[in-house]
């Protein structure tokens, strides 16, 4: 639920645009898949994800570096019912 929304709100805010990649402790996981905190003219984009209802908080250890940020912003949308938490039971 909310993942096209979500996909949709992104690729407007990303494409062609540049942004800077930031590593945590593990560059990648298991997977192989980057991970990183993405930022889009010096602001995390992560954080307007979570704050706006676009994104769920995840952590993946030992990449910790912004969890408490992480979960007090998730927590907040989910009070405020932004987003996924309006839409998604």
């Amino acid at each position: 639920c909310f993942g096209p929304e979500a996909s949709a709100f992104t690729e407007r805010r990303l494409l062609g645009r540049v942004v800077r990649l930031e590593s945590d402790v593990e560059r990648r996981d298991l997977y192989d898949r980057r991970l990183a905190y993405v930022y889009l003219d010096g602001r995390r984009f992560n954080d307007e994800l979570l704050r706006k209802g676009y994104a769920r908080f995840l952590v993946i250890p030992p990449n910790d570096r912004h969890g408490r940020t992480f979960l007090t912003e998730e927590l907040d949308a989910r009070r405020q019912r932004r987003g996924l938490w309006a839409e998604c039971e």
